[in-house]
């Protein structure tokens, strides 16, 4: 089983940036990978993906994230990150890192069930 693991994360004031990463302990070549997160009170809801297939990859973006956030990879490093920028107070929650198949999150890649391989999550605070 592919395990998960987050870095980053921590305390900023709203407008400013943070980048997270999550490393998987397989070949990123294998995997879609998702960012998504959890504020306390709330469901967990996606916030980007990667979907990695061999030569490139799509992006998909919740649309409360859409031009703040970006998602990249490194193959060479099974990583992938998570930057985001013009940070908002209602940004703030667990950001939890999931990995699957790339015919499993096919078609709903920011559904949160169609993921098997979650990290533990790193929590993000954003103050006003």
């Amino acid at each position: 089983q592919v395990h998960v693991v987050e870095s980053g994360g921590g305390l900023v004031q709203a407008g400013e940036s943070l980048d997270i990463s999550c490393t998987l302990s397989e070949s990123l070549d294998l995997y879609s990978v998702g960012w998504f997160r959890q504020a306390p009170g709330k469901e967990r809801e996606g916030v980007a993906v990667a979907a990695i297939y061999y030569g490139g990859s799509s992006q998909f973006y919740a649309d409360s994230v859409k031009g703040r956030f970006i998602i990249s990879h490194n193959n060479a490093r099974d990583t992938v990150y998570l930057q985001m920028n013009s940070l908002k107070p209602e940004d703030t929650a667990i950001y939890y890192c999931a990995a699957d198949y790339p015919s499993a999150i096919q078609g709903r890649p920011l559904e949160v069930a169609r993921y098997r391989h979650w990290g533990q999550g790193t929590q993000v605070t954003v103050s006003s």
